[in-house]
């Protein structure tokens, strides 16, 4: 395989994986529609994801996955395709329902339909899933074993109380890694799309003779990321902010973490599934092994930014954002030899020295809150 194509290769892990691919002898072609919310105005200018992309040596075609046409040109001669394309805001995609499943779903949708009814030269399908798809993490219950918490309860919350219980007898719980056998039931419309991607993939995948590897990323962070987007990337939102000169101001206790992976990390495994064929038809988790808490990752952002700004714990919260979640990587360390090489400290300051590089964004942090009010999601 030599020719592979990167849907949504303008964008932050597309353009970090372009690099990693043509410095290993592959040639890459980009499909990416340089949406505004991800790249501003003027992404030719602008888009620093965009600008890296083409530097390595990737062609660039500009159209979107919701086009049968844009698919047709981008397809011709590739010998893989690596799916990233996507609209990946969680708490936005509970109220744009119609452009999370029409791209989501329905581009995949119309780029396995090609695969199966026209000639082509695929080889080996890459699907971006999502540890959203889990919806709350694993956990365990001192009487019932393992547990998958339900959606918290907005009552619940209302009385600052976050934590999970036991949907069985309704007792406190302790988490624990998931692994890629847990239950999965997602909390917002998007983890349910990327569910939708995996599955679809790695089914006709099968069908029609076609290898395919779908990997699960946690949240993923790093140089690149976009700084002007406020629906995604807790990390790129609290440094727009604090660039801006703004408080924080942190959901819930500031107890709720996360599986934060720097980007290196997800680029070294994305090509290990794309070259090892021992691992065609299997789901990986992609993270970092530990989980860090919101409020961590706000003080870590304040001191390296060497900031005066305030975090305020507010206790405010979104419908469908999940407690904790961290990822199990028992299977990817076995299967395809990955070990994440970024703790986290080493990686915030990578990505915080990359940020200093930067012109300040806008910060349109609260014009979003505003929408999640509008639409009742935001308490």
């Amino acid at each position: 395989m030599k020719n592979i194509l990167i849907t949504g290769g303008a964008g932050f892990i597309g353009s970090h994986l372009s690099w990693k691919l043509i410095n290993l002898g592959f040639k890459v072609t980009i499909l990416d529609n340089l949406s505004p919310q991800i790249h501003g105005d003027n992404p030719e200018k602008n888009s620093f994801t965009l600008k890296s992309a083409l530097k390595a040596g990737a062609h660039f075609i500009e159209g979107t996955v919701t086009n049968k046409k844009d698919w047709i040109k981008a397809l011709e001669g590739q010998d893989a395709v690596i799916h990233l394309a996507a609209e990946t805001g969680t708490g936005q995609s509970m109220y744009e329902i119609q452009k999370y499943v029409d791209v989501n779903i329905g581009g995949t949708a119309t780029f396995l339909d090609l695969l199966a009814n026209n000639e082509h030269t695929i080889k080996k399908i890459i699907v971006a899933s999502s540890r959203a798809i889990y919806g709350e993490g694993k956990y365990t219950c001192s009487i019932h074993g393992y547990v998958y918490p339900k959606a918290r309860a907005d009552a619940d919350m209302k009385k600052k109380d976050f934590e999970c219980k036991c949907p069985v007898c309704g007792s406190a719980l302790e988490l624990m890694a998931t692994d890629e056998d847990s239950k999965i039931h997602p909390t917002s419309l998007y983890g349910l799309t990327k569910q939708a991607q995996e599955e679809m993939v790695l089914l006709m995948g099968k069908s029609l003779g076609i290898p395919s590897v779908a990997f699960r990323y946690q949240n993923v962070y790093g140089p690149g990321q976009s700084l002007s987007n406020p629906y995604t990337g807790i990390l790129s939102i609290f440094s727009t902010q604090i660039k801006n000169n703004n408080n924080l101001n942190i959901f819930e206790d500031g107890k709720e973490s996360r599986d934060f992976v720097y980007i290196d990390d997800v680029v070294n495994a994305t090509v290990l599934g794309l070259i090892k064929e021992e691992v065609n038809f299997e789901v990986f988790n992609v993270g970092a092994d530990e989980p860090i808490n919101v409020l961590t990752v706000a003080e870590l952002l304040r001191k390296n930014y060497n900031s005066k700004i305030e975090i305020n714990i507010s206790g405010n919260y979104r419908l469908g954002d999940i407690r904790h979640n961290y990822a199990d990587l028992t299977k990817i360390k076995k299967l395809l030899d990955y070990t994440p090489q970024f703790p986290f400290e080493q990686g915030i300051q990578k990505f915080c020295n990359w940020v200093n590089e930067q012109e300040v964004q806008e910060d349109k942090y609260q014009d979003s809150i505003n929408e999640m009010k509008l639409k009742g999601l935001y308490k």
